[in-house]
């Protein structure tokens, strides 16, 4: 027996990352171990779509969380619509890795019902915790079927109406077009703005492209930490106020750091700008990695920066959903190294590996190798079907260019050393266009390109207003933080480590 009400998550979150791995490499005996737990989970589902097993195991006595009728405490701790949405994102994943319809089937079955059940007029409530809006514009997306966007839609505008539980701790205070900055539980609000960025790009609705532009300028410039994580006090989970950043104390949740990223992606595919693909690197390399262990076998829920032994990570916490979570997201990473709009190829991170794009007018192969983040040096080779003209855009990240993060919450003051590009074995000169270097050109078999970046270590500082870390500096590499670490030290100690202010500041 599990402990939540939201724990069918958990499976759905393993079948999810499951399918991705699937993805980069087939596995015949996992995908048919998968088989195997959506026949379980087929087997659970009413036969009119509706699946919650916590409701189904205990409809005698029912926990006080859900109440006595479906979605009845929906709006507050239920996690009904919470699991729906995990469950179409795997059920979407797993059709794309596979070409099989029995988990998707199940998420149609049960996203049928949310039509019907959910709407103006009909049953109105939002989710407590956002995640099925998300997952319905996946749905949406693989089936055609638009019901699934608008339904999307009318949980996000329900949020802040009269007569619901409307709270900052769930984004529902206002409605969601009229919030400009980023209140509450960082998981929710983070998953909620991730909805919208998807909604805005569907649809094209400007007011929600304009709210959560807004809010994304909220978190950069006055609530992120240097790690990429958000969501700084434990109470409730939580952002704190502006520039409240303390660092033993900081929560810096697993899973807000992960919805960071899924937020930072739908914001670039919105605009095309290397900007939010920085932020969803520092997170990438700092605040989420940071959440699992070398061994792969104990986790953090918060991600501290800073302890006196009293953070360890746990092989398992009773509230699973960073674990699972990480287990879903980081087979996804090779999702996010490329993209493509039209006839512009995008390099996004530098990540070892083959990858087949289709662009509009040719298919382009790429093998890229590289040592990153150890190294700096990044080679691609380019490879269409047939020679075409396209742009190759290739991200250069804010940390080469004295920039951690836009805006004005950290500033590194350090020399670096240029960027360079070298094409076929000759350097180039490159436009930098939203954080891009553009190489528009007819490219043949056999391309090579150099990226160069300068791996000087960095001095970076806070701003003065974020008190924890006045007369304070970061160490940073590439795009790592740097971490003193007991372990590394004979003593164990890392407290008592003073740098000489005058060295400190000419030494970087």
């Amino acid at each position: 027996m599990t402990s939540f009400t939201f724990d069918d998550t958990d499976l759905y979150k393993v079948i999810e990352g499951a399918s991705y791995s699937l993805q980069t490499r087939k596995d015949p005996s996992l995908e048919k171990y998968l088989d195997t737990l959506i026949s379980s989970i087929a087997a659970a589902q009413e036969p009119d779509g509706y699946l919650y097993t916590f409701r189904t195991m205990k409809a005698a006595k029912p926990h006080e969380w859900i109440g006595t009728k479906r979605w009845e405490k929906e709006e507050d701790l239920s996690h009904e619509l919470y699991n729906s949405g995990h469950l179409f994102e795997a059920a979407v994943a797993h059709y794309q890795a596979t070409g099989k319809r029995n988990l998707l089937n199940i998420a149609i079955k049960n996203a049928d019902l949310l039509v019907k059940t959910f709407g103006w007029g009909k049953e109105e409530h939002f989710p407590g915790h956002q995640i099925v809006e998300t997952g319905l514009t996946k749905l949406y997306r693989a089936t055609g079927k638009k019901e699934y966007l608008n339904l999307a839609k009318f949980f996000l505008d329900l949020r802040g109406l009269p007569g619901h539980l409307n709270q900052e701790y769930s984004q529902s205070h206002k409605k969601v077009v009229e919030q400009h900055t980023a209140v509450g539980h960082a998981v929710r609000a983070t998953y909620m703005y991730t909805g919208m960025a998807d909604v805005a790009a569907l649809t094209g609705d400007q007011q929600y492209l304009s709210a959560i532009d807004d809010i994304w300028h909220d978190v950069v410039e006055k609530k992120l930490y240097i790690t990429g994580g958000i969501g700084a006090t434990g109470n409730g989970e939580a952002f704190g106020e502006n520039y409240d950043l303390p660092n033993m104390s900081a929560y810096a949740e697993t899973c807000a750091a992960i919805a960071n990223v899924y937020w930072n992606n739908r914001m670039f595919l919105l605009h095309g700008d290397a900007r939010y693909i920085d932020i969803l690197e520092r997170t990438l390399y700092n605040g989420l990695l940071s959440g699992i262990s070398l061994s792969g076998d104990k986790f953090f829920y918060p991600n501290p920066l800073a302890s006196l032994g009293q953070h360890q990570r746990r092989a398992w916490w009773d509230c699973a959903c960073c674990v699972s979570n990480m287990t879903r997201f980081l087979p996804s990473v090779p999702g996010y190294v490329y993209a493509q709009n039209q006839d512009n190829l995008y390099v996004n991170l530098f990540i070892g590996g083959h990858s087949v794009i289709k662009l509009p007018k040719v298919s382009v192969s790429i093998d890229q190798q590289t040592n990153y983040p150890w190294e700096g040096t990044n080679e691609l080779t380019i490879n269409p079907d047939k020679k075409s003209a396209f742009a190759l855009r290739i991200r250069i990240p804010g940390w080469a260019v004295n920039r951690p993060v836009a805006g004005n919450l950290y500033k590194d003051e350090s020399k670096s050393n240029p960027v360079s590009i070298i094409l076929n074995g000759k350097p180039i000169h490159f436009e930098v266009i939203k954080g891009y270097a553009v190489i528009q050109r007819t490219w043949s078999k056999g391309d090579k390109v150099s990226l160069n970046l300068p791996m000087d270590i960095k001095k970076i500082m806070a701003k003065d207003s974020v008190k924890a870390d006045r007369n304070r500096f970061a160490l940073q590499r590439g795009p790592i933080v740097y971490c003193l670490e007991g372990h590394d030290n004979k003593d164990g100690s890392v407290m008592n480590i003073l740098v000489d202010k005058c060295s400190c500041q000419g030494c970087l």
